[in-house]
């Protein structure tokens, strides 16, 4: 190749500009340099270069992001939430600059602890409350504590929510799946003599919708006891009923440290935030304690402290008070338009909390092509597997991201692609 000065003059332009070029290929490999010689072209092997990717244009993602699924954009404030952020990086920026703690940010435990105290009954320190990027990822956490307290069976509820039973069967845990009835699980099939964990959600079933009774719930709590065994509560989206006040959670019962509570605030705020909870035992939360150094936070460090300045400011409580009516007008609007337009194919349980309703849906469809021809229309259908046969399939219909003007327009819609 020609000389550093050589090419500098050829080309016009500064022998640093050169030299930088050929320093480049060198670390590269594309040359060699031999001393007192000069630089070499190298024998670089493969010399095909791979077709540019075809990637598609901002514009079309956007539009892609836009036209998923229908949502309602005034069921959430995000301007109170962007206050709360500015917050956040005007006042605590120096926070940012250290990682999280893999327990979670102690001032959104301190706040969640005051929260489940009013509104759920449940009495815990800070101490007890691990953090995490959903649910399933603090059953993992929950999984890895159940080895260390040498625990390696779990019963589920049947039906249940399959996510979480999922991760207890990838952990290689024992599962026994436990049928419900209208009172909860059935008790009386639990495992004896062995230490365990149930897994339940008993105020709000899924997806049956129904509510263990204060008197299972003891017998539920007196099991867990005589066994030397847990409960994990999953009381996902326990604040939003409908009819009367919320159901108080198990957790709020158990005089004897039992009961290991789940919570998230996906279901209140918005979908996207991801920012769930668990509140351990003591004995439990010893036993993270030891091993939480190994793990890294998965939540971001900002939105854990956006969500405590949110809740600290009284947001969080307004906005639930705010879900709680309007989810309300859309669960009734929903359900009479069902029944005005899926009438003889379409039955409706589950209508009295939460952000969506069961449906059992006669159709010839097989069941992910009637999801798929929902979501054509920006609806979202979740199958539930473990209802569903040939002739009547089982879905969550996700009611809460339609807005209320639009309800009997798009029901109507969907009815004419399942039907």
């Amino acid at each position: 190749m020609p000389s550093i000065r050589r090419l500098s003059a050829d080309l016009g332009v500064s022998v640093t500009t050169v030299d930088a070029a050929y320093s480049q290929l060198l670390v590269e490999g594309y040359v060699n340099s031999i001393p007192k010689s000069g630089y070499y072209v190298s024998d670089v092997y493969g010399q095909n270069q791979a077709e540019m990717v075809n990637v598609p244009k901002i514009e079309e993602f956007e539009n892609n992001i836009e036209n998923q699924y229908i949502y309602d954009r005034d069921s959430f404030d995000f301007i109170k939430w962007k206050k709360s952020m500015a917050k956040v990086f005007n006042e605590y920026a120096h926070l940012l600059h250290m990682e999280s703690d893999p327990q979670g940010e102690y001032k959104l435990r301190y706040e969640i602890a005051r929260y489940v105290y009013s509104s759920r009954g449940v009495n815990c320190n800070p101490d007890q409350i691990v953090i995490g990027a959903g649910a399933q990822q603090l059953t993992t956490h929950l999984a890895r504590i159940l080895r260390l307290m040498n625990i390696n069976h779990v019963s589920t509820e049947a039906p249940g929510y399959l996510p979480i039973q999922n991760i207890f069967k990838d952990v290689d845990l024992t599962i026994t799946k436990v049928p419900i009835k209208e009172d909860g699980i059935t008790i009386e099939k639990l495992p004896t003599n062995i230490k365990s964990l149930v897994y339940v959600s008993p105020s709000n079933q899924f997806p049956s919708g129904y509510v263990m009774p204060i008197g299972r719930r003891y017998e539920l709590l007196k099991w867990a006891e005589d066994n030397d065994s847990y409960i994990l509560e999953d009381d996902y989206d326990s604040e939003l009923r409908y009819f009367g006040r919320p159901i108080p959670a198990l957790k709020s019962l158990d005089a004897k440290n039992r009961v290991v509570y789940m919570g998230s605030f996906s279901s209140t705020l918005f979908n996207s935030i991801k920012i769930s909870y668990v509140i351990l035992t003591p004995k439990l939360a010893e036993a993270f304690d030891r091993i939480k150094d190994l793990y890294s936070q998965t939540c971001s460090k900002s939105e854990q402290l956006c969500l405590a300045f949110f809740m600290e400011d009284g947001h969080y409580y307004r906005n639930i008070k705010k879900c709680r009516r309007l989810f309300s007008l859309k669960l009734n609007e929903a359900v009479a338009s069902l029944e005005k337009y899926g009438a003889g194919f379409v039955n409706i349980t589950n209508t009295k909390s939460g952000i969506n309703i069961t449906l059992g849906i006669k159709s010839e469809q097989e069941l992910g092509e009637l999801i798929e021809n929902a979501k054509s229309i920006g609806v979202l259908l979740r199958p539930i597997y473990e209802l569903s046969n040939k002739e009547t399939k089982m879905v969550s219909f996700y009611y809460n991201r339609i807005p209320i003007n639009n309800m009997e327009e798009t029901v109507k819609k969907l009815i004419d692609k399942i039907g």
